[in-house]
């Protein structure tokens, strides 16, 4: 047997580049790491500052939405695109922060980085999948979870170059460093030899995709996980606090010791669930290959995360400091939540097509723009009329999961839909 030249074989071309390019971008979740420092340093407050990382997450839903043709039709441009975006956007908030310009910040962290984020996000998922005909699942699942994991790596560098250069120099070298990460993702990025681009086969009408209940099945799935996912993770540090305050173990300690204590026990359970979230990515689409339905994933995701929060329900009427079944929730809907990105774009090739799974990717990211506008606000506003201001986190968990059985419905839903759901030989 041959072996595929280095520089012309499915790890060069499509899983290193990919990485190269998820790894940059999905250093968006970072953003606790300098929101509160970029408040202190416009003299603006936390709230407003957050706008930066809605709009981030808004603009990468609706880019990507449209960005899938371009994509379909030259991935080197595409990834061109993206990192001339990010990095610009990025190296952007940090000259806004200079010239203390709150607006510049939503421009270029919100938006250009944002449209960055979601033609780079939608880049490299098509390709992987022509390279791992086989394993779609397994390649896809790869790629985003160096998005899921950008968090955990960059974090402690950004935290290092702002306490040694500052918050301003720590953007220009981040630019820096990215810029040349990205580049070189886009010199690898190849499609498989003998790939053609179709015009007429790739086509398809998005109008004809937005008519179909199957998209809007799988879309409203999609939407719901990230919703739910949001909605958890912003609370997760206070869920904690309130748990660990209720343990007897600390009741006699000092508030200062109580303080140090706990802050070190969130920041190891907030870097476990970055764990879990990318073995999430990984196993859940790895698990989809074996699944004669993709959507198999996603009902075992659901049930879970239905499964984990009324375990947590049911052991808190028991007992209200009970930790292992509040870390099991935070954790399994962390992996539930991550494995929804990964699985979404086989399970839209089971229905769509290969040929079209860049544009109909692209449309069903559009649900990540506004569950990420939704999330955060759904579980602030259910903290704040919760009946009982004692427990008023608890009370964000039946609202979970009631929309994850709303989540598991509509899959079951579309799990009923056999073959393409668009008939046109074209889009097979």
């Amino acid at each position: 047997m041959k072996h595929k030249p280095l520089a012309n074989n499915a790890w060069t071309r499509a899983i290193v580049p990919a990485l190269l390019i998820h790894i940059p971008i999905g250093t968006v979740y970072c953003w606790s790491v300098f929101k509160q420092l970029i408040a202190d340093e416009l003299h603006a407050s936390a709230a407003s500052v957050e706008w930066g990382f809605s709009l981030a997450i808004f603009f990468l839903g609706m880019s990507a939405a449209f960005a899938g043709p371009m994509v379909e039709k030259n991935i080197r441009k595409s990834a061109l695109l993206s990192m001339a975006c990010f990095v610009i956007g990025f190296a952007g908030t940090g000259a806004s922060i200079a010239l203390h310009f709150l607006p510049g910040v939503f421009i270029c962290y919100g938006a250009i980085m944002g449209v960055g984020l979601g033609v780079g996000y939608l880049t490299p998922v098509k390709n992987l999948m022509l390279w791992f005909r086989n394993n779609k699942g397994l390649a896809t699942g790869i790629a985003v979870a160096g998005f899921g994991l950008a968090k955990a790596i960059a974090s402690p560098i950004m935290e290092y170059l702002i306490g040694t250069v500052g918050l301003v120099s720590m953007f220009y070298i981040l630019a820096a460093v990215y810029a040349a990460m990205m580049f070189l993702g886009f010199l690898l990025i190849k499609r498989p030899e003998g790939w053609v681009y179709d015009p007429q086969g790739s086509h398809v009408s998005r109008l004809a995709i937005l008519r179909t209940p199957v998209f809007w099945g799988i879309w409203i799935a999609f939407y719901i996980n990230i919703t739910c996912g949001l909605a958890l993770i912003s609370q997760e540090k206070d869920i904690l606090h309130d748990v660990l305050q209720a343990l007897p173990r600390y009741h006699a300690m000092s508030p200062s010791a109580f303080a140090i204590s706990i802050a070190g026990i969130i920041g190891t359970v907030l870097a476990v669930d970055s764990v879990f979230n990318t073995a999430g990515r990984i196993g859940f689409s790895t698990l989809s290959d074996h699944f004669r339905r993709r959507e198999t994933s996603y009902v075992i995701i659901f049930v879970m995360s239905i499964a984990v929060c009324l375990l947590q329900i049911a052991t808190r009427s028991i007992d209200n400091s009970i930790l292992w079944a509040v870390l099991a929730m935070l954790f399994l809907v962390n992996a539930g939540y991550g494995g929804g990105f990964s699985t979404l774009p086989v399970l839209l090739d089971q229905h769509f097509g290969t040929k079209t799974v860049s544009t109909t990717h692209g449309l069903t990211l559009s649900a990540w723009a506004f569950a990420g506008l939704s999330g955060n606000q759904l579980a602030s506003f259910v903290v704040t009329h919760a009946p009982d201001p004692a427990h008023r986190y608890a009370a964000l968990i039946p609202v979970i999961t009631v929309l994850f059985a709303i989540a598991l419905a509509c899959i079951l839903l579309v799990s009923r839909r056999t073959g393409k759901v668009l008939a046109d030989s074209r889009t097979r």
